[in-house]
């Protein structure tokens, strides 16, 4: 049985977003999120030696694409091009969904909720995985990442503000289902409803520090719960 946090916050849901990078895929298992994140830091070394030094200090993509407006327009094109690329590279060596997700998507779609993937991935990358695995026909609608403007990413409110306006729901009813603090301080700020997915150990914690409604450990869980018959008003 789904716990009673997951049905209740499910049950006031009219549009399901979903994050992308952990509910739904493993972006970067067969190509190294460190590696990107090499590939990126050398690119900006190459425009400005400080930041680019910086850069080699994190493994994670997403945070060199951060650091890439402290040196000018031209180097988060540059950044942004490069890291969409090696995205669309990596989703078709990322293997199969994330255990539980096509049963999530599906069950979100066949409960008559508006779907959408929120994602500070590129749409390009989503879009890509999705055909490959014949999972769009369940999605509505993809916001991605904005191209050149990394202070749109989540945890700023835009992207679920987006997808809500794109599904024609209130953002109040829209629940993200996240596997970072980020989506869950995203989905506060825009006034929306955030499940955590504590997809690795010690997860559960800190979700639950940055608000989660409910917290979930599989993807099974939120088919699940998306299943459940809505109580009649």
């Amino acid at each position: 049985m789904a716990p009673e946090s997951l049905t209740a916050t499910v049950a006031a849901t009219s549009g399901v977003l979903f994050d992308f990078d952990g509910p739904v895929c493993d972006v970067f298992a067969g190509h190294p999120a460190p590696d990107v994140a090499r590939e990126l830091a050398a690119i900006l070394t190459q425009i400005d030696t400080s930041t680019g030094e910086r850069a080699l200090e994190t493994d994670d993509p997403m945070e060199v694409l951060r650091l890439a407006p402290r040196v000018g327009e031209s180097a988060v094109r540059r950044i942004e091009e490069a890291l969409t690329a090696a995205e669309v590279s990596a989703v078709k060596a990322a293997g199969i969904p994330v255990t539980g997700a096509v049963d999530s998507l599906r069950a979100a779609h066949k409960s008559g909720r508006r779907v959408a993937i929120v994602s500070n991935n590129s749409a390009a990358c989503v879009k890509e995985f999705l055909a490959i695995h014949d999972l769009d026909r369940f999605v509505h609608q993809v916001i991605g990442r904005y191209p050149n403007r990394p202070d749109l990413m989540k945890p700023s409110p835009f992207p679920l503000e987006r997808a809500a306006e794109g599904l024609g729901v209130r953002a109040s009813t829209c629940t993200l289902i996240g596997d970072s603090t980020t989506d869950i301080e995203a989905s506060a700020r825009a006034g929306s409803m955030a499940i955590g997915f504590a997809n690795k150990p010690g997860k559960e914690e800190s979700l639950a520090a940055a608000g989660a409604w409910a917290i979930v450990t599989t993807m099974a869980s939120i088919a699940e719960a998306l299943l459940t018959p809505r109580p009649h008003v």
